[in-house]
C-alpha cells in the first residue's frame, strides 16, 4: 500500500504558500492506519529500547499504537502546564517565540533508551527539544522516528549533528 496516496494534502494552511501534509485520512482508514504502524514497526526490529515517546499531539495516536504493537511503554512529549506530578522540561526556539515541552520525570528509568517520534520531520526543533528532555530525565535516545519528513527543510540536519539517529518513513518536498 502506498501510504503516500492516502495522504490528503491541503494547500495554503496553515498559512499561504504552505502544502500541508495531513496524515487524518491515514488515520480515518483502518488498513492504511495499520499499515503505517508497520511501516514505522520495522526500523526498531533490531534496535534496542525501551519506550516509545510522542511528541503532542498526532505523535500520540502513532505512539501509543506502535508502542502497543511493540509491546513497549509510551511516554508522553506534553506542551508545558499539562502534564501533573513532577516533570522535568525544556525550552526551545521556534520561528516566532518560544515554546516549552514537559515529560513526567518519574516515567523514565536512568538510562532507559527511548524512540522519538512524531508524524512530521520538518525543522526538527520539537524533534530535538524532546531528545534533550530525554536525557535531562536520565535516558537516551535510540532514535527519532517519523512518518514523514520534509526533505528540503534542516529537520533532519538538525538531529544528525546531535548525534541522534534519524528513519522516516514517507519522504516529502515542501
Amino acid at each position: 500500500m502506498n501510504l503516500q496516496e492516502k495522504m490528503r494534502i491541503i494547500e495554503d494552511f496553515p498559512t499561504k504558500g504552505i502544502s500541508y501534509k495531513d496524515i487524518t485520512t491515514i488515520l480515518s482508514d483502518k488498513e492504511a492506519f495499520q499499515e503505517a504502524i508497520h511501516q514505522l514497526q520495522a526500523p526498531l526490529k533490531d534496535l534496542d529500547y525501551d519506550y516509545i515517546m510522542g511528541i503532542e499531539a498526532r505523535g500520540f495516536i502513532m505512539g501509543a499504537a506502535l508502542a502497543y504493537a511493540e509491546d513497549k511503554g509510551f511516554l508522553m512529549a506534553r506542551k508545558a502546564g499539562k502534564l501533573p506530578g513532577h516533570t522535568v522540561s525544556y525550552s526551545y526556539d521556534l520561528e516566532y517565540g518560544k515554546a516549552t515541552i514537559e515529560l513526567d520525570m518519574d516515567s523514565v528509568p536512568d538510562g532507559a533508551r527511548v524512540v522519538v517520534l512524531d508524524d512530521l520531520l520538518a525543522t526538527g526543533g520539537t524533534a530535538k527539544a524532546c531528545a534533550k528532555l530525554i536525557e535531562k530525565a536520565g535516558g537516551q535516545v535510540a532514535l527519532a522516528l517519523f512518518l514523514t519528513e520534509l526533505t528540503d527543510l534542516p529537520g533532519r540536519e538538525v538531529l544528525e549533528k546531535e548525534g541522534y539517529p534519524v528513519v522516516s518513513i514517507l519522504k516529502w518536498t515542501h
